[in-house]
């Protein structure tokens, strides 16, 4: 028996009530179109990595702008650069957001990589200070203390034997890898252990306002560097209070009171020692800080709704790219939730 197929009845109109329905529903992008002005973020990027000149005859490259967008969408979503190049042929949404509704051509995955290469770390560094310019001139200052807290980002796991790992300890390359097996061997990601278990991969800080829950500062670094070293680093000189909230990895004496020297008030959670343990007093103290601290807790859990904070790219440089764009896209969309 031939199973029929069943043919649904085209309808000339029907792209265009599924986009009026898809804005009914609410496009989380056209929420971070509306407040976000991407113009101003390409300039600030054209400002450290200007626009390269195509040779004549050849297809202009893309405006910054819509490459800009194309990143958002990428982290936005937690997809690599060839489901980015997907996504963007596939999605009608993708494509209006990032200026390519009616375009022909599409940003593929060579594209994307050699944007990123193009603008790096600055680049998204510029693009960050643009972003939080924006920020405040809605009125949305750092207010209320500052959060200050460490997160650990997984990235691929590597396996290297006992000789190639003394070598690498060394600063060194193992002589007999070539070019194209260094090319996939991440050499800067670190272990870590944390509550018993063990974690490889990066580190990066944050400084978190308390008031609106922006991500004001940030110092990306390797797992294995301990939380406590990146706290002054990381603090936020434009708050408008002088609290500190930290937990317990970031408590020392002499640090509190160099703390307290520079005008800050630190509300560092206490620790017990050996034999020793917290008085009712200090427990209530630990208390009264963590409701706070639970904050940022918040922070991660949006970024984890877009894939976690869990990076696929080879080495420092490219981790801290992507740990920036985490950062800068939970930005917008917390800018966008609080306009709504």
């Amino acid at each position: 028996m031939i199973a029929r197929r069943t043919v649904v009845k085209k309808d000339l109109l029907g792209d265009e009530g599924y986009v009026h329905k898809v804005d009914a529903i609410g496009d989380p992008l056209q929420t971070i179109e509306a407040v976000v002005h991407s113009s101003a973020l390409a300039k600030a990027v054209e400002r450290i990595s200007p626009r390269p000149e195509q040779p004549k005859g050849g297809r202009p490259p893309y405006p910054t702008e819509v490459m800009v967008r194309v990143l958002v969408v990428k982290r936005l979503h937690g997809l690599s650069d060839e489901q980015t190049e997907f996504q963007l042929l596939d999605r009608r949404s993708f494509r209006r957001f990032c200026g390519l509704e009616h375009s022909r051509n599409i940003p593929d995955r060579t594209t994307i990589w050699n944007f990123e290469n193009r603008i790096g770390v600055d680049g998204v560094s510029a693009l960050f200070a643009e972003l939080d310019r924006q920020i405040r001139a809605r009125g949305l200052e750092a207010r209320a203390g500052q959060i200050v807290v460490a997160t650990l980002v997984p990235a691929p796991k590597q396996h290297f034997t006992r000789e190639e790992k003394a070598i690498l300890d060394q600063d060194a390359m193992p002589a007999e890898w070539k070019p194209a097996k260094r090319r996939q061997k991440d050499v800067d990601a670190r272990w870590t252990k944390k509550h018993g278990k063990s974690h490889h991969g990066y580190k990066f800080t944050v400084s978190v306002d308390r008031k609106h829950k922006f991500i004001r500062t940030w110092v990306p670094d390797t797992a294995s560097v301990h939380d406590s070293q990146h706290l002054e680093a990381a603090l936020d000189e434009w708050n408008t209070s002088a609290e500190i909230y930290a937990d317990k990895g970031y408590v020392g004496a002499e640090r509190e009171e160099r703390l307290r020297e520079q005008g800050y008030r630190p509300q560092i959670q206490r620790k017990a020692k050996q034999g020793k343990p917290l008085s009712a007093c200090q427990e209530r103290r630990n208390r009264r800080i963590a409701k706070v601290r639970a904050r940022v807790e918040h922070v991660f859990a949006a970024i984890t709704q877009w894939g976690g904070k869990r990076i696929r790219t080879i080495g420092q440089a490219r981790a801290t790219f992507a740990m920036s764009m985490m950062v800068l896209v939970y930005n917008m969309h917390r800018l966008a939730f609080l306009m709504a």
